[in-house]
C-alpha cells in the first residue's frame, strides 16, 4: 500500500532511516552498533519484525556477515532478516521524534 498510516500499516514494517556520512562511520559499524542495542528474539511477521536493509551489494554482504556473526555469538535464536531497501515512507508527524516527545530527550 502506498503511504501507509499507523492504523493501516498492514504488511509494512516500522523502521528507522539512518542517513550517515561514510567518511565518519561505516555501514558495518552502524549495523554492529544496532545489534548491540536491539532485541531480535521476537519472530514478527510485519510491523515489529527485526530486519536490516541495504542499498547496494556491498552493504548486503556486510549486513549478512554481521547478522551471521551475531547469530553465532548468541544462545537464543536471532530472528533478523537482511533485505533490499525498496521504499521508505515517513511516519505521520505525531510519530516523528517519538522518544524526544516522550522523555526528556534522546
Amino acid at each position: 500500500m502506498k503511504d501507509p498510516t499507523y492504523q493501516r500499516i498492514l504488511d509494512h514494517t516500522e523502521a528507522l532511516l539512518v542517513e550517515y556520512d561514510p567518511t565518519v562511520i561505516s555501514y558495518e559499524d552502524l549495523v554492529i552498533s544496532w545489534t548491540q542495542m536491539h532485541n531480535p528474539l521476537c519472530k514478527g511477521k510485519t510491523q515489529y519484525r527485526s530486519a536490516v536493509w541495504y542499498t547496494s551489494e556491498e552493504q548486503q554482504e556486510i549486513a549478512e556477515e554481521v547478522v551471521k556473526d551475531w547469530k553465532g555469538s548468541r544462545r537464543d535464536p536471532v530472528y533478523t532478516n537482511v533485505e533490499p531497501a525498496l521504499r521508505f515512507y515517513r511516519a505521520e508527524k505525531y510519530h516523528q521524534f517519538f522518544l524526544r516527545k516522550q522523555t526528556s530527550g534522546f
